[in-house]
């Protein structure tokens, strides 16, 4: 099955923390599994490093790369199908990278693991406890 992970996920299942749900983390560890990280997920890090709002111990330079190659995690790049998804997404949210995720999720028909109960409102798969 293919999967998608939200920001968060891919960051709790790199780190190991006890915040990740135990569905969700089986469903990564299953080699099964085809695991895809979003364009969006280094964008949010970046301007959350930026801000100070977020530790990810280190340079970001090679973040990413470092850990993606480690996991063998997957891209999923953005796509005009994915941004057409976008304008017509009801705004039960307003957070800009959820939005692609919720997107992203659709129209690849990928569950989407995350926490976040608000993709729920979309009618997203989501994955989680």
């Amino acid at each position: 099955m293919k999967l998608l992970l939200d920001t968060h996920t891919v960051l709790w299942f790199w780190w190991d923390d006890p915040q990740l749900g135990a569905t969700a983390k089986a469903a990564i560890c299953n080699p099964a599994n085809q695991k895809f990280v979003s364009l969006v997920s280094p964008w949010e890090v970046a301007i959350k490093v930026s801000l100070k709002k977020l530790d990810i111990g280190g340079s970001y330079a090679g973040f990413f790369r470092q850990h993606m190659l480690r996991t063998y995690f997957e891209w999923l790049p953005f796509r005009d199908d994915h941004f057409n998804c976008l304008t017509t997404l009801p705004f039960h949210h307003r957070d800009p990278f959820d939005r692609m995720l919720v997107a992203q999720s659709l129209i690849e028909g990928m569950p989407l693991l995350s926490a976040d109960t608000i993709f729920d409102t979309y009618g997203v798969n989501r994955i989680w406890d």
